[in-house]
């Protein structure tokens, strides 16, 4: 038999284990067909010299041509830099509109039309979450109908005017995920804090932008991922806490993993790298610059808080590793500079919240995880792509190097082969900076590979074509065991 590509001297990682080079991988009509000791014959035949072959990455948390949004990338641009990074699934949010008249709101129409904004644009695979706004009853009544057509996941906020939920509308809005079987995630940070210190700040005329550090202490994060859990246990629904910053908050959910509550983690690149030193005036020419750093939850203080976020994703705490990719350009009246008034004084809170992640994810972690030692390659498979996939409803297509799934891959280059320090002109993105510039790299995507095509050769660049990508109509999680019983209070 003739394979359509066969892959070959690699070793082969999963989110439980490594096969050896012995290992030969056919493709056949954009899945992996068989996984065999023995030599596969095909038409295109790639020699993996040794290096590591890892699943296509699946990135569950980028914001891409948001409704009125003033910092979310396009499907086009985004979709494109994450095949450079190994990223093959990305799944974006559409937005519960902000009209409160429920007889002139509909949610299925809003997504419809968000999902035309992707269509035909994308050169990786794609799906959508839900963010929730406001869950009155004519949303409630069209969720049934998002899930048939494929979103299975749902954001909600406890923080931003626009997007917050109270205690109230949080168990609402969980019931009725919970009798759908829909992934839960919640951004969690006191909205009372945060506004309470943006007061005393501006009171105080300190406005720059290290100050949005300083609006969102770990206490915020702390505080509401405790509550957030507490809630949960209430409906008795998992909940993913998404781009969690702090091993303060992180140990809330050790602690309810330990007891077997399915509470779920996600951190983002910037947690374990960046500190908000980089936010602070002395640290640059310019005193404006620290807002090329500013995302939420802020960077935090100190290399110790970095280690326990390392800690808890080499120890199992976080389920998922994300990019919460919302990026925009700094020298740009309409980007980081929005936060600049006509006479040149900044305001932290008017500064776009959010970096480029998406292509320099995998890189990242793989070059300080695994080429450093701290995760084992399944690990990093396990963060990166297969919990991913079990939690946002892909498992049995993507997330795993088996037979039957989408034959999404990375290779990777030889260990040893690689080392620079990053800077923003190495990327593809079109963005003027990168918030990880300096960071040393020690491994990139040799090459990737999308149901089977090679869509991005480092020698060559992107090889991909735009609209290959194809939408994902995602299923149900299946992430964790069997749950309790729904109280019958609630019914």
């Amino acid at each position: 038999m003739v394979f359509d590509t066969v892959i070959h001297n690699g070793l082969i990682v999963t989110g439980s284990d490594i096969l050896p080079t012995s290992t030969y991988i056919g493709i056949l009509n954009g899945k992996f067909d068989t996984i065999s000791a023995s030599p596969l014959e095909g038409d295109k035949i790639i020699d993996c010299k040794g290096a590591y072959v890892t699943p296509g990455g699946i990135d569950p948390h980028v914001h891409l041509e948001e409704p009125n949004s003033i910092y979310s990338d396009t499907f086009e641009h985004a979709t494109k830099i994450a095949i450079r990074g190994g990223t093959t699934t990305v799944i974006a949010f559409a937005l519960q509109g902000s009209n409160d008249d429920d007889s002139k709101s509909s949610i299925v129409d809003d997504t419809l039309a968000y999902m035309e904004r992707a269509k035909g644009q994308c050169y990786s695979d794609y799906g959508f979450h839900l963010i929730v706004r406001n869950p009155t009853l004519a949303l409630i009544s069209q969720l049934g109908k998002l899930v048939e057509m494929g979103l299975t996941s749902c954001k909600i906020y406890t923080t931003y005017d626009a997007l917050k939920l109270n205690d109230y509308q949080i168990l609402t809005i969980l019931l009725e995920t919970r009798k759908l079987g829909i992934t839960q995630m919640i951004h969690a940070e006191n909205t009372d804090i945060i506004q309470f210190l943006n007061n005393k700040l501006e009171a105080k005329s300190l406005l720059d932008p290290y100050y949005h550090a300083v609006s969102r202490p770990i206490e915020a994060e702390d505080e509401a991922s405790y509550r957030v859990i507490q809630l949960s246990k209430i409906i008795n629904i998992p909940i993913l806490i998404v781009h969690m910053s702090s091993p303060v908050a992180l140990k809330h959910v050790k602690k309810a993993q330990d007891k077997l509550i399915p509470i779920y983690a996600e951190t983002c690149p910037q947690y374990l790298f960046l500190t908000n030193s980089l936010m602070k005036s002395h640290h640059h020419e310019d005193p404006f610059e620290g807002a090329k750093y500013i995302c939420s939850p802020p960077l935090r203080d100190s290399s110790s808080e970095l280690e326990g976020v390392w800690e808890a994703l080499t120890n199992g705490t976080v389920t998922v590793f994300a990019s919460d990719h919302a990026p925009s350009n700094y020298d740009d009246p309409s980007g980081k500079k929005l936060g600049l008034d006509a006479k040149g004084a900044p305001d932290y809170k008017k500064i776009p919240n959010g970096l480029s992640g998406v292509e320099v994810r995998l890189p990242l972690l793989w070059s300080h995880g695994v080429s450093k030692g701290r995760i084992s390659p399944q690990r990093f498979v396990q963060v990166t792509s297969t919990n991913p996939a079990k939690l946002y409803g892909l498992d049995g297509k993507k997330g795993s190097i088996s037979v039957g799934y989408d034959a999404d891959l990375v290779i990777w280059h030889p260990e040893g082969e690689i080392k620079y320090n990053l800077k923003n002109e190495d990327l593809g993105h079109r963005f003027d900076y990168t918030a990880f510039e300096g960071v040393e790299v020690l491994n990139w995507p040799k090459y990737t590979l999308l149901r089977g095509e090679v869509v991005f050769e480092k020698d060559q660049g992107v090889v991909g074509k735009k609209g290959y990508g194809d939408y994902l109509k995602r299923g149900q999680s299946t992430l964790g065991g069997k749950l309790k019983e729904l109280n019958p209070l609630l019914v």
